[in-house]
C-alpha cells in the first residue's frame, strides 16, 4: 500500500483529538476525511503535513517511515491550507513565481509550469492583476496552482471548498482529477461538505477523533435505507417526533437540527399519511430526497454535519 497511517494519536490535555487513526491509502486515490467541526479533521491534517507531531503512531510511504517533518518527505507533499496564504499585493503571476522559487525550481522549469498552471486554472488572462482584485474562487484556484508547481506526489487539502460557490468547487475538482489521472497523484482532503466528499474514491467518516466508517460514497449511502423525509415543525420538534411515533414506532424518527428526519423505503407514500396524521398547522414544510453523505453521518451519530445540500420543499 502506498500510504499507511498506523494508529496515529494526538491529544490536547485530556481531550483526544485523533484516536488511534489507522488507514491504508492507494497511490492515485482521492481520499477524504468527512466530519463536522471538532471531529478531528484539522488535527489529522496537521499530523499529515508535519505541523503537529503525533503522541504515538506512524506514517509510512511505500512501507517506509515517512515523518512529514522530514525534508525528503516534504518534497513529496503539496499542501493547501484552510486559511488564505497568498500575498494580496503581488500579482497572480508573481505569487506563482515566488512559489516556484521557494520550491527551488529553475527559471526555465518555473516558466513552463507557471504557464501551464495558469491555463489549467483559467487565470492566464488575469495573471497580471494583483490578488486583492481576485474573487474568493480565483484566489482558491491560484493557491491550488501554486501548490502543484513542484509536481507533488501527495496533495493534502484542508477544507478546500471553504468560502467558494459550487460552480467554482466543480471547476477546481475537474482540474484536480485531470492532474490525478496524468500523474497518479494521491489526494487527501478534509471536509464537512457532503457534496465535496462525493469527489472521493473513499471516505473516512470521523467523529470525536475516531474513524466510525470508511468506504466508497455509494457504499456509505447504502447504509441509509430508502428516502429521507424531513419534517420542519411549527412547534417543538421533540413533541412532534413523539406524535409521529404514536402507533408507528417502526418509523424511528430522529430530531436533527430542529427538524424530524425519517428514513423510509417509499417516502412519497409516507408523506400524505404523516401530513394527515399530524393535522393542519403542525408543519412548516415537508421535503423528500435521496440519501446524502450527510445523512450517513446522521445515521451513524444521530447528529448533523450542519451543512446539508438544499432540498426542494413543499407546503404542508
Amino acid at each position: 500500500m502506498f500510504l499507511t497511517l498506523d494508529k496515529l494519536t494526538r491529544s490536547f490535555g485530556e481531550r483526544v483529538a485523533v484516536n488511534a487513526l489507522s488507514l491504508e491509502i492507494a497511490r492515485g486515490e482521492v481520499f477524504g476525511f468527512l466530519g463536522p467541526n471538532g471531529a478531528g479533521k484539522s488535527t489529522t491534517f496537521h499530523l499529515l503535513t508535519g505541523m503537529l507531531a503525533p503522541d504515538s503512531g506512524e506514517i509510512r510511504i511505500d512501507g517506509q517511515p515517512a515523518p512529514p517533518t522530514s525534508g525528503r518527505v516534504r518534497e513529496r507533499l503539496g499542501v493547501v491550507f484552510q486559511e488564505p496564504s497568498l500575498d494580496d499585493k503581488l500579482t497572480g503571476l508573481e505569487n506563482l513565481q515566488l512559489g516556484a522559487a521557494l520550491y527551488g525550481l529553475s527559471s526555465a522549469v518555473a516558466k513552463e509550469r507557471i504557464a501551464r498552471m495558469l491555463a489549467l486554472v483559467e487565470l492566464k488572462d488575469r495573471a497580471a492583476e494583483t490578488v486583492d482584485k481576485y474573487s474568493g474562487g480565483m484566489r482558491r484556484r491560484l493557491e491550488v496552482a501554486r501548490v502543484l508547481l513542484h509536481h507533488p506526489e501527495i496533495l493534502i487539502m484542508d477544507e478546500p471548498s471553504r468560502g467558494i460557490d459550487q460552480v467554482t468547487q466543480r471547476r477546481i475538482w475537474e482540474q484536480l482529477l485531470e492532474l490525478r489521472r496524468e500523474r497518479r497523484m494521491t489526494i487527501l482532503l478534509t471536509t464537512h461538505q457532503p457534496e465535496e466528499a462525493e469527489y472521493c474514491d473513499r471516505i473516512a467518516v470521523l467523529d470525536e477523533g475516531r474513524v466510525i466508517a470508511c468506504d466508497t460514497p455509494d457504499a456509505l449511502r447504502r447504509m441509509v435505507g430508502g428516502d429521507i423525509v424531513t419534517l420542519e415543525p411549527t412547534g417543538n420538534a421533540e413533541a412532534l417526533r413523539d406524535q409521529v411515533m404514536q402507533g408507528d414506532a417502526i418509523l424511528a424518527p430522529r430530531v436533527v437540527d430542529g427538524s424530524i428526519v425519517i428514513e423510509a423505503p417509499q417516502g412519497h407514500t409516507l408523506i400524505p399519511r404523516l401530513v394527515e396524521k399530524l393535522g393542519a398547522g403542525a408543519l412548516k414544510s415537508v421535503s423528500m430526497r435521496r440519501p446524502t453523505l450527510g445523512d450517513v453521518f446522521v445515521k451513524l451519530t444521530g447528529r448533523g454535519l450542519h451543512h446539508e445540500t438544499a432540498t426542494k420543499k413543499v407546503n404542508a
